[in-house]
């Protein structure tokens, strides 16, 4: 009997060689679905992310535009009032006319709205008012406040909750006027650098005019309570100060017009006098004011020399929300007859 070698395999040892490479083949496979889902997965999250940094900043050049039209129809209501007041005897800015009206929202087409108002900044205190130096008073051998800073003193003891006393007020308004002016000799109760270096942390005192109010917050004295209740009433515009409007004026605001050497505010009762009659009759000009029965028997020739009644500064208040988010825009604004120039944006306060 006599046998063949055969050199083909056998059948179950190619059976086994084909799963082996059915095996391999799935492995791959795997490895290239999984390496191609990390891909995915990676190209999903920074088409995300650039997806909404784009969203983002449309929103936000969206948002940008729409304050910036507040801005232009606060400008257009500066203008129209500037026309109208031409035809008045005589022009002034009051709290009855187009641009101090209140604000209400303005919806907007792809949803959302938009508001804005205007306030008269030569309605509140100028703080670099303040930096005129002291003059000296003969008959009491001491120094003698100008007008100005008087009638900061007087404000500070008016505001109700947050009022200080006297000699609270005077060094207050002595580490601002140290605070504005260009040297470096700390006044009486005042403060300069040698008082701020030893804060934590050190700083120096501006020597300048003020840039914001918000700089209120460094001055020797000034605690958080009073800065959040005198922040409403004052304002660092314009750097070169003007009068303060009457009629425009707040009534705490009115209650610092007193007697030339007297630092005490209004009462209550009579700064609510005098707002009530701005309301009902209104002042003609500031010597209807002064004529008022309130300032009987008061000189006033100082401090009526700090009001008027007309305005060339607002601030522009515009608020905007778009998608659920909103944006801000604090805008000061200035009006020189019929133009208007914004002299600085923020998006935080002024």
């Amino acid at each position: 009997m006599s046998y063949r070698h055969s050199n083909r395999p056998s059948p179950s040892r190619s059976l086994t060689g084909r799963l082996r490479q059915q095996g391999a083949a799935l492995v791959i496979a795997l490895l290239i679905f999984a390496v191609c889902a990390g891909l995915m997965v990676a190209m999903q999250r920074q088409f995300t992310i650039f997806y909404q940094r784009g969203s983002n900043l449309f929103l936000g050049e969206q948002s940008q535009s729409y304050l910036r039209g507040a801005e232009d129809l606060a400008s257009l209501a500066l203008v129209l009032d500037y026309d109208q007041d031409k035809q008045r005897e005589q022009p002034r800015d009051d709290l009855t006319e187009i641009w101090a009206q209140e604000a209400t929202p303005y919806p907007l087409e792809e949803g959302g709205w938009l508001m804005g108002s205007l306030e008269d900044l030569q309605g509140r205190f100028n703080l670099n008012s303040l930096s005129a130096p002291a003059r000296d008073n003969a008959s009491t051998n001491r120094p003698r406040f100008t007008p100005s800073q008087m009638q900061f003193v007087r404000l500070l003891q008016a505001l109700e909750e947050n009022a200080l006393g006297e000699q609270e007020a005077i060094a207050l308004t002595e580490a601002i006027a140290d605070w504005l002016d260009v040297d470096t000799q700390a006044r009486f109760n005042g403060a300069e650098d040698d008082f701020y270096f030893g804060r934590t942390p050190a700083y120096r005192s501006a020597n300048r005019p003020f840039a914001s109010v918000s700089e209120l917050r460094a001055l020797a004295t000034m605690t958080e309570p009073l800065y959040q209740a005198l922040a409403p009433l004052v304002t660092v515009w314009p750097q070169q100060p003007r009068t303060l409007n009457i009629h425009t004026a707040p009534p705490t605001l009115l209650r610092t017009i007193n007697a030339n050497d007297d630092l005490t505010p209004l009462t209550v009762t009579e700064g609510q006098a005098l707002v009530l009659k701005r309301q009902e009759q209104g002042f003609v000009d500031v010597e209807d004011l002064l004529s008022d029965p309130v300032f009987a028997d008061r000189a006033l020739d100082d401090v009526g020399n700090l009001l008027g009644t007309s305005s060339g500064y607002f601030l522009l208040s515009a608020q905007v929300e778009i998608a659920g988010r909103q944006a801000r825009l604090y805008s000061v604004l200035q009006r020189r007859s019929r133009q208007v120039t914004s002299l600085v944006r923020a998006s935080g306060s002024l």
